[in-house]
């Protein structure tokens, strides 16, 4: 009789079985992520975007690889969402302290006619001095938005210069390896927008 077969009750089944639960465990990788945001990880939109900065910089999303990248579209005469969420996002940097640098928040004009680029310079930074206004001509903020799914509209007002836009009012986050992770409802906490992207940075 083998040495296996003298233990009572065969203790080494019990010992093989555990060896083998704890290979499937390690072979699951690591649990998701429990983001407090709207999590659309592997989504075929919002790929890419090629578009100018307040500097004058021909800007691509590989340009900011290695950071969270938070993508906001408005417009600088926007009474109400657009300073909101901008408000929001500073709030959200000071509360994430040195981590802070490691994020670039983007907002991105849906009114070139108005927005020019010394507009957004002046406008943008007042939130906080990282933050970057984006503005392409007229087709290529229609083909940004499309990559986006963001719907604008504009609205005329008494005087042909004093329109106003409906716009979509949520913001897109990507993790530092360019990859679009979550969508920011309008109204997010900036503790909430801190949580994530802690967890993305981590």
């Amino acid at each position: 009789m083998s040495a296996f077969h003298a233990l009572p009750g065969r203790p080494w089944v019990l010992a093989v079985l555990m060896v083998i639960l704890s290979w499937n465990l390690g072979a699951c990788g690591s649990p998701k992520p429990q983001f407090e945001n709207v999590d659309i990880t592997g989504a075929n939109f919002a790929r890419d975007f090629s578009m100018t900065d307040d500097n004058g910089v021909v800007r691509k999303l590989a340009d900011f690889r290695g950071k969270d990248v938070v993508i906001f579209f408005g417009y600088t005469q926007c009474p109400d969402v657009c300073p909101t969420t901008l408000s929001d996002l500073a709030r959200t940097l000071e509360q994430l302290g040195p981590l802070a640098d490691r994020v670039q928040v983007l907002f991105v004009t849906l009114d070139p006619e108005r927005d020019t680029p010394e507009v957004l310079k002046a406008y943008v930074p007042q939130f906080d001095k990282r933050f970057l206004g984006l503005y392409g001509d007229a087709a290529a903020t229609a083909s940004m938005a499309r990559e986006f799914k963001v719907f604008y509209q504009k609205v005329d007002g008494p005087t042909p210069t004093s329109y106003t836009l409906d716009h979509s009012a949520g913001s897109y986050v990507f993790d530092p390896e360019g990859h679009v992770r979550l969508f920011l409802r309008n109204g997010a906490s900036p503790a909430s927008i801190a949580h994530d992207l802690k967890l993305l940075l981590s």
